[in-house]
């Protein structure tokens, strides 16, 4: 049975969290689908920011102690408002630094190469960042990454077989590094079950949760997951240079950073100017630096809509979008020769679409053309990422309407297929 546009205005009637849309800045004269790469502005997010310029502008150095959010600890309060989107005590999560700078730290302090035990397990479907920054470490540590460094191959360059992961991990490996989900098709991995089994072996394991935290609901703290980093400038709307964060579990704490700095200390003793490091007792340990307070300032407007909604809300609406979007996909472009990349199962699949066609970084800029906004990767993907607090189903069937005109008049011909400086 056909879907109609009808069908999907009703959804959007039915939607219990369509009035979120109205917080956002939303170009009406545009479909935004690339939430996974970046996410829009929220109105709260906006006042964040703009109340935090207040306190500098009227307390001057006295923001660091007095005002609604006293930039001291504002990292942690954030971690607090963060631990719920992951399943995480409040004292488990910081947030501090970027997605690699943060992976630098976690290696730094995790990666303990000792006897056989020298080796770091990847996938090689990663995003760039983490693999430079795993070589980084396998070099500073004294070992040549060809060898140390084992990346597990995808079968058919789109997925990765958890059971290839599972065969990786013997007495020779230190460490675990996988994304949540895979950034190019969507790939879901099981998150609990990968790393009960990485523990029976004596691996630490850590995941990389920029293309899940704010889409899918996460227990990493009753997981056991070891640590997890992530951005929050995409589906959490921080805005482009948030600032990302971190979850060290509990029971890991007491352990010194690998990198020390002195907002890692513990906050009682971090003015004492001592020369001997007094690590903080909670993730707060794993932080460098002053606090990127303005760059911050916007996460704490976004968190609270997340705090209101609650993530499986937020996941079951994704679920379905994505669910219909794919529909559409099969109903109305099966003669065009896209193929599905993304894992078909809920239970498998993230918060994107991802679309492959020999044509992809032609048939991008065409819809960017039209007013849709998409995302390419490359060699081949377009990833389309309806975000469950501002798109609509109505924008999801006039997308795949745009997009089978492109197709059907071969309006990307116009273009080169050749991505953009930034993709």
């Amino acid at each position: 049975m056909n879907i109609t546009f009808e069908e999907m205005k009703q959804w959007d009637s039915k939607d219990e969290l369509k009035d979120f849309r109205k917080e956002f800045y939303i170009n009406e004269n545009s479909i935004y689908l690339d939430g996974n790469s970046l996410g829009l502005l929220s109105k709260r997010a906006e006042q964040a920011l703009l109340d935090m310029l207040e306190s500098w502008k009227n307390l001057g150095i006295d923001g660091w102690m007095k005002g609604k959010n006293p930039w001291f600890y504002f990292a942690e309060n954030l971690g607090e408002l963060s631990a719920p989107l992951v399943g995480a005590r409040k004292e488990e999560v910081i947030v501090t630094g970027s997605t690699t700078s943060n992976l630098h730290q976690l290696l730094a302090t995790f990666y303990e190469p000792n006897g056989r035990r020298t080796k770091i397990v990847a996938d090689a479907l990663n995003f760039p960042s983490d693999i430079y920054a795993i070589q980084s470490m396998l070099k500073l540590k004294g070992y040549d990454p060809s060898e140390h460094l084992v990346q597990v191959e995808s079968r058919d360059g789109r997925l990765i077989d958890e059971q290839d992961i599972l065969a990786s991990l013997n007495e020779e490996v230190a460490l675990l590094i996988l994304p949540t989900v895979l950034y190019r098709s969507g790939q879901l991995l099981d998150i609990q079950k990968i790393t009960q089994e990485a523990h029976k072996h004596g691996i630490l394991v850590g995941w990389d949760g920029c293309h899940s935290v704010g889409a899918i609901p996460h227990q990493f703290h009753d997981w056991e997951v070891d640590f997890a980093y992530w951005c929050n400038y995409k589906y959490l709307n921080a805005g482009p240079g948030g600032v990302g964060a971190l979850f060290v579990h509990e029971k890991h704490f007491g352990r010194t950073p690998g990198l020390t700095g002195w907002f890692g200390s513990k906050k009682e003793k971090q003015f004492d100017m001592e020369h001997h490091f007094t690590p903080a007792e909670t993730s707060g340990t794993y932080q460098i630096g002053t606090p990127h307070i303005f760059s911050m300032a916007p996460l704490l407007g976004s968190l609270g809509m997340f705090d209101e909604v609650g993530m499986e809300k937020i996941r079951k609406k994704s679920l379905h979008q994505t669910r219909i979007l794919m529909d559409l996909i099969e109903q109305e472009l099966s003669e065009y020769h896209f193929v599905i990349a993304n894992p078909t199962e809920d239970a498998r699949r993230g918060g994107h679409v991802s679309l492959e066609h020999p044509e992809a970084a032609r048939i991008c800029k065409s819809l960017k053309e039209y007013g849709v906004v998409p995302d390419f990767r490359k060699p081949s993907i377009i990833r389309l990422a309806p975000v469950a607090l501002y798109t609509t189903y109505e924008e999801i069937f006039q997308t795949i309407e745009i997009l089978k005109k492109i197709m059907k008049e071969k309006h990307y011909e116009k273009f080169s297929n050749e991505r953009e400086v930034v993709a």
